[in-house]
């Protein structure tokens, strides 16, 4: 199927569907020599995973990647690398009773108007556990960008329905705060404000017990991004970020830096000045005072944190009753059965850190092929 390779120097292609027999993903463009194991992927992949608390989808899946080919040694061999990912816990009886029936925000239709044929069992190749294999390639590019420039990708729940957190500094947020609360208890919604992040679960537990979802606004900030990145016109790095965000499920909405709130603005409000800080033995490093910009000028990197915002929808699978067609045009009714996530967000958060750290993968490299100087 058309589709299912993303970038241009590090490059993924992904197959696989939700209650198959697992997940593959094919990495090219990775240099050799860089340590990589199973035991490196498992982290964000235990972050995505199902099941992993309460307030989640009861799915019971390990998420346990074998590489497959291109490490030798624990090093990476520069040649293609191939990460498996088994489903060990898909029910497909759940799904019996719509196979014939559109479900209510899903892909069911617009699949069956493409290609005339469909996987119904969980929404097969439009489901969200193709996202595990993304996560896997997600660690190969953080190591990449960690290596390259001391790049880091970090993202969290920025808000969930109305409930909005307070984040003073998005640069500032560690990984740690994002998954522990102050006392070390797992951070289960991952909002490092620490008063909205209990809010964000208590309403997500409302929402399981009404038998509704509820959706929010994931943020993803980048730093140690050197200026730079990014090609000109179509190749503008914002513009494969925002393809990179929305190619994930559930996604309605993507902006950076000040994003939409530049449409109250004026000029002189939203430019950031530019100002010169002096470094002891080195040029002086161009930096702006404020970040409205977001990281990105002109589609290229300004060397400020890089940071973004995904709107995700409340899941379209419930246990209330929808009205809904058959696929020859007969109403009908539908309860989806199955096992899903009351709010998305919390597991998003890996797939959007992944995403995102591939563009920027993606980007140093072909950077570095074009022979351009690194001027920072």
């Amino acid at each position: 199927m058309p589709g299912d390779s993303f970038g241009h120097t590090f490059r993924i292609s992904t197959a696989g569907e939700s209650h198959g027999p697992g997940y593959v993903v094919i990495i090219e463009g990775c240099p050799p020599g860089m340590a990589l194991t199973e035991g490196d992927l498992a982290e964000d992949l235990a972050r995505r995973r199902p099941g992993q608390s309460h307030i989640v989808t009861p799915r019971d899946e390990p998420d346990t990647p074998e590489i497959l080919s291109g490490v030798f040694e624990g090093q990476t061999t520069g040649t293609a690398i191939a990460i498996l990912i088994r489903n060990r816990d898909q029910r497909g009886r759940d799904y019996a009773d719509i196979k014939d029936k559109y479900r209510p925000g899903h892909a069911d239709y617009t699949y069956d108007a493409k290609y005339g044929v469909r996987d119904y069992r969980g929404g097969g190749r439009s489901s969200a556990r193709e996202t595990s294999v993304r996560v896997a390639a997600g660690v190969v590019a953080k190591k990449i960008i960690a290596s390259a420039f001391g790049g880091r990708v970090v993202g969290y729940v920025r808000q969930v329905g109305a409930i909005v957190a307070t984040v003073a500094d998005p640069a500032a947020v560690t990984l740690d705060a994002v998954e522990r609360l102050p006392g070390g208890a797992p951070n289960i919604v991952r909002c490092p404000d620490p008063v909205r992040a209990a809010e964000m679960v208590t309403l997500i537990e409302q929402m399981r017990a009404e038998r509704d979802s509820i959706g929010g606004v994931a943020e993803i900030v980048a730093t140690g991004v050197p200026a730079g990145l990014g090609e000109p016109v179509f190749d503008k790095l914002k513009a494969d970020l925002a393809k990179a965000l929305f190619s994930l499920p559930a996604v309605l909405g993507v902006e950076y830096g000040v994003g939409f709130g530049a449409a109250t603005l004026r000029g002189s409000e939203n430019n950031d000045r530019f100002y010169a800080a002096n470094q002891v033995g080195a040029a002086p490093r161009i930096a702006t005072r404020s970040n409205r910009h977001g990281g990105m000028l002109g589609g290229i990197s300004s060397g400020m944190p890089i940071v973004l915002r995904a709107v995700v929808k409340p899941t379209s699978s419930l246990p209330q009753k929808q009205e809904t067609v058959t696929r020859s045009g007969k109403s009908t009714s539908i309860s989806t059965k199955g096992r899903h996530d009351p709010c998305l967000l919390p597991r998003f958060v890996p797939m959007a850190e992944a995403m995102v750290a591939i563009v920027l993968a993606d980007h140093w490299l072909r950077w570095q092929a074009s022979g351009q100087p690194n001027r920072q």
